[in-house]
């Protein structure tokens, strides 16, 4: 799907230079990713009609908000008004990665 794998684990990335591995205390909130939708944009932008810069997926319930660099920032206010929902990963074509927004850790796809 348009270059983002739809199903698969996460793991914390490790950090270059640190010397311990922080754990996510939330990988288990999205034990089998939702399948991904159709890439509309971000839910809350089009109902207000402004524009984001990059799309995130709530791994949770599938939200897709905008990400920290658009001004309305919905990724982060959908994983912190909504509870268990603090994983999401980004839709950009080429990237695989997600965010736990809680523990705030970068995450990569295990195996």
């Amino acid at each position: 799907m348009d270059g983002v794998s739809e199903h698969h684990a996460w793991q914390v990335a490790p950090v270059p230079g640190a010397s311990d591995r922080p754990d996510c205390t939330h990988l288990d909130e999205a034990p089998e990713p939702p399948a991904t939708a159709a890439r509309r944009g971000c839910e809350d932008c089009l109902r207000a009609g402004s524009s984001w810069v990059h799309l995130l997926e709530c791994l949770v319930c599938g939200h897709q908000g905008c990400c920290d660099s658009s001004p309305g920032k919905h990724a982060y206010a959908h994983a912190h008004a909504t509870a268990g929902h603090d994983l999401a990963r980004t839709l950009k074509r080429g990237e695989d990665w997600a965010w736990c927004y809680a523990d705030e850790l970068f995450l990569r796809p295990s195996g």
